[in-house]
């Protein structure tokens, strides 16, 4: 990575004005933050500070894809290389008695803008871990196959070549290949676009009170994934879900497979952060085959 007079010299190039000022923000674990200032008034948002030489124009196309559901908003993208992103400043604001309302209704509305297959076009990273989207790869033959091994097999591969695992979530992955099938039995359906990494650090209020999606891992998959990592920390407000299931009802037997999707993103974590996400990884796996 260059260093940061490079990046703000670089930047500068782009605005043809000087940056007045920057303020650092908070809230991310992978890069750095903060708020541009320029001579003509203007703000931006800029992240630094990644290892991955594509991981902001992974980001930015990400972000792309989501405006063009335009159902829900999500920042301008303004610029990006491997060394810094730049983003619309959105200006926050206080969430209305409808906000959550509002939001579950926008994310099933995005949940219906479709593809014709499983994945997308290129990789990308589910923080700083890279998320198989069949790029360059053969193409999954449908969603239990793409969930099972460009999901849950590729993280348990990393999290074992990281010694972490042990024999319990080694001997489950063992009948859950055998499983997963009828786990998933009754769910089908085509792809939907996906933020991918949905939980409360990743949207935004903004000054109208309306939803405002950050930080994705995009990809097209299966929505029943999406609703199950908004719950994985605590969940959003009941109106969400209300609001959703009145504009795009999910098929039925969605909160047993719950656990399945929340395992996904636990076993991330698990690779992140370490050995603290083992047990919990473990619970939501063996829930399916005692």
């Amino acid at each position: 990575m260059e260093n940061y007079k490079t990046i703000i010299a670089k930047v500068e190039d782009w605005a043809g004005q000087k940056v007045l000022s920057s303020k650092s923000i908070g809230g991310g674990c992978i890069s750095k933050a903060e708020f541009l200032s320029f001579e003509d008034g203007s703000t931006c948002f800029m992240k630094t500070a990644h290892s991955a030489p594509d991981v902001f124009e992974k980001e930015a196309k990400g972000l792309q894809e989501l405006r063009k559901a335009g159902c829900i908003r999500v920042p301008d993208v303004l610029y990006f290389d491997q060394d810094c992103l730049l983003l619309e400043h959105i200006k926050q604001g206080r969430q209305s008695y409808d906000f959550f309302s509002i939001f579950g209704r926008q994310l099933a509305r995005l949940h219906q803008y479709g593809a014709l297959r499983f994945g997308f076009p290129q990789d990308n990273y589910l923080g700083s871990t890279p998320q198989i989207n069949c790029a360059n790869q053969v193409e999954a033959k449908n969603w239990c196959d793409f969930y099972y091994n460009k999901r849950l097999l590729y993280q348990y591969k990393l999290a074992e070549e990281k010694g972490l695992i042990g024999p319990e979530l080694k001997n489950g992955f063992i009948l859950l290949e055998h499983r997963i099938e009828e786990i998933l039995e009754g769910s089908e359906e085509k792809p939907a676009l996906l933020h991918g990494d949905l939980w409360s650090g990743n949207f935004l209020c903004d000054s109208k009170s309306q939803p405002c999606l950050i930080d994705p891992a995009v990809y097209y998959g299966h929505r029943e994934a999406e609703l199950a990592m908004t719950r994985l920390f605590g969940g959003f407000d009941q109106n969400f879900y209300s609001s959703y299931q009145k504009t795009y009802p999910l098929p039925e037997g969605y909160d047993h497979r719950q656990n399945i999707y929340m395992l996904y993103h636990v076993l991330n974590h698990l690779n992140l952060f370490g050995n603290n996400y083992y047990g919990q990884a473990v619970k939501l796996l063996w829930y399916y085959l005692d």
